[in-house]
């Protein structure tokens, strides 16, 4: 990632001190570091490790664990940086209940199966559409198709709302800010696959439409997947992006998933 993001959160890391059991190493500062799950992992002593990846006979059992944990910590910084908060960690396919209603299992089996070939939709920069009612579980899908995507391809995928990309583009407008516009579409262009939720839960005034127009455009240009959540139908959504933008989403055999069914949120 960039020195600079505004979208990419890196883990926090806290330093404690252990005494490490390998004579001569005594008292070492080592690094603990944050998990996507909410615990903390410490990285052990820092001779240890470098002398595991680096001295350590390359067949040897020490290595492998050693290398394990080095993609363990890599695919944690992804699920992290993703964007996905504490609410969705643990959302998966799995846990997304339809109770056998046909809307539900046509949006479940639509979002799983864009995980399942996403190979093949980066490849051609296929978007997917999740569009209808509030609280019936876009958000819940989209977060399973980030970890997806982030587990089995090791993807920087990110999820932010369409909000949070409009008050970082205005940020960059502020003085001292330490980034341009420039440097915010360029991030937003660059991930494997971008998730933008609460797409018209704004105002929609020009400039609004005029930054998400450019996120969109740019990603189309570069061939980069997007995903949009919006609580619009198609129509609506047309109408609130303008048809240029939503022709840019639907280009290339975009899929598209409607959520018709009534809330779940408050429901006994």
């Amino acid at each position: 990632m960039a020195p600079h993001s505004n979208f990419y959160r890196l883990p926090a890391v806290r330093t404690v001190s252990m005494v490490c059991p390998v004579p001569d190493h005594d008292r070492v500062e080592c690094s603990e570091v944050e998990q996507f799950d909410g615990t903390w992992v410490s990285q052990g002593c820092p001779r240890c490790r470098w002398e595991a990846l680096h001295t350590s006979p390359v067949d040897s059992e020490r290595r492998a664990q050693a290398k394990a944990l080095l993609r363990a910590e890599g695919l944690n910084l992804l699920l992290i940086g993703s964007g996905i908060t504490p609410r969705f960690a643990d959302r998966s396919f799995d846990n997304f209940i339809t109770n056998a209603e046909t809307a539900k299992v046509q949006a479940l089996h639509k979002c799983q199966s864009y995980a399942d070939n996403f190979g093949e939709h980066f490849e051609a920069g296929r978007n997917l559409l999740l569009t209808g009612n509030v609280g019936n579980g876009k958000t819940h899908l989209a977060c399973s198709i980030a970890q997806q995507v982030i587990r089995q391809h090791k993807a920087v995928a990110v999820i932010t709302s369409a909000a949070e990309i409009i008050r970082v583009f205005k940020g960059a407008m502020e003085r001292g800010a330490g980034y341009t516009d420039r440097d915010v579409l360029a991030e937003l262009a660059g991930f494997d696959l971008l998730i933008i939720d609460e797409v018209g839960a704004q105002a929609g005034t020009a400039f609004e439409l005029a930054m998400l127009h450019e996120v969109i455009d740019r990603r189309y240009n570069l061939i980069r997947p997007t995903v949009v959540i919006s609580n619009l139908n198609p129509k609506a959504l047309e109408q609130y992006i303008g048809e240029r933008a939503l022709d840019r989403l639907r280009e290339n055999g975009s899929l598209l998933a409607g959520f018709t069914w009534a809330s779940a949120r408050g429901a006994a």
